[in-house]
């Protein structure tokens, strides 16, 4: 997990555990399957890394503008795994075996 941490913006960590609670919000409602609450969270979290990525970056070259568009998704994809990364660790600790 922290070499998952290590990639993740901090200020966007926070993101992660919102994720988390979006996505037990989810599975508790089962208005939704539970193979799909993944890809959901994935497109929540790159929408919120964008708007955060977008907001906090000088847009002046198109280089800069496709520089941004990849640092959106790749935060969104690394944040969404890590919150799932956490709903797998908590659920594995209260496992018995």
């Amino acid at each position: 997990m922290e070499q998952i941490v290590n990639y993740v913006k901090p200020e966007l960590i926070v993101v992660a555990i919102a994720l988390y609670f979006v996505g037990m919000a989810l599975k508790q409602a089962q208005a939704i399957k539970d193979k799909y609450i993944p890809l959901i969270l994935g497109g929540i979290s790159v929408v919120i890394c964008a708007m955060y990525v977008f907001a906090t970056t000088t847009l002046g070259t198109p280089q800069d503008i496709v520089m941004a568009i990849f640092t959106a998704i790749v935060q969104g994809i690394l944040v969404a795994g890590l919150s799932t990364y956490v709903n797998q660790l908590i659920k594995q600790t209260h496992k018995d075996e």
